[in-house]
């Protein structure tokens, strides 16, 4: 199965990435919906999405706003949102309030629990889905995502520590695509702002021993990948890539 990079930014898109949004093509998945959205038709293979969000921030689902463009006034009901409760009120109540956006979309909205059906990929499998809590203000939540022969796990939002709770509900996987904002050496400011430095993260791909490590969510306000020193890290994991938007990613 490929997964495609939408986005790979945090907080606000800037001229080489936009903000968070992975697409699974084949099964018409959607993990958040940031700025990088508006690229969903040139690579989607359904009729139809299943968009699940990790929290109600604006960088990861903004996009939700982009979608007429993709499904037309009239296919609305060809779009499912998965979140939380609280999300999904936020989601309704704020991004859709009538002073923002005048014509309510016909979204179907579902309430995200601890696991979930997920549409069939090419080979006619459905597939599973669990999620756990992350640590972050205003709270997030991270997705594991299972075929058969294929698994891969979406962690975004969150502060990454050693002793963090959620290594064993990612344990095994074959990708990892998680956030690392900062290089290494931000801890105060990952803290501070309910995010991840890059050696911690690698420390959990490690611990958990997953297959493939791809960073995403890198902070918009850095000029160049170089920015991200990947020596230290891969001394802990050396499976481990920086994500651009519109990298292809197979699992």
């Amino acid at each position: 199965m490929q997964l495609i990079c939408l986005g790979t930014t945090g907080f606000h898109p800037n001229a080489r990435r936009h903000t968070a949004s992975l697409l699974i093509p084949e099964a018409g998945v959607v993990l958040d919906a940031g700025t990088g959205i508006f690229r969903l038709a040139d690579y989607l293979a359904t009729d139809r999405i299943d968009v699940f969000l990790s929290h109600a921030h604006l960088d990861h689902t903004i996009g939700l706003t982009y979608l007429l463009e993709t499904f037309g006034v009239d296919a609305y009901d060809r779009v499912t949102i998965h979140a939380t409760a609280e999300v999904v009120h936020a989601v309704r109540t704020h991004l859709f309030a009538p002073a923002l956006f005048p014509v309510a979309p016909g979204y179907q909205f579902k309430q995200l629990g601890d696991s979930c059906e997920l549409p069939r990929n090419a080979a006619g499998d459905f597939g599973t889905m669990t999620t756990f809590s992350l640590k972050h203000p205003g709270g997030s939540i991270g997705m594991r995502l299972e075929w058969p022969g294929h698994t891969m796990a979406y962690v975004t939002d969150t502060t990454a520590t050693d002793a963090a709770d959620y290594i064993e509900s990612i344990r095994g996987i074959d990708l990892l695509v998680h956030e690392a904002n900062f290089p290494a050496g931000h801890d105060e400011l990952a803290e501070l702002t309910g995010h991840s430095c890059l050696d911690k993260v690698a420390r959990i791909a490690a611990a958990a021993d997953v297959g493939q490590l791809v960073v995403t969510h890198v902070d918009p306000l850095l000029t160049k990948d170089e920015d991200f020193d990947l020596h230290e890290a891969r001394s802990a994991f050396p499976n481990i890539s920086i994500a651009h938007d519109l990298l292809a990613i197979e699992f």
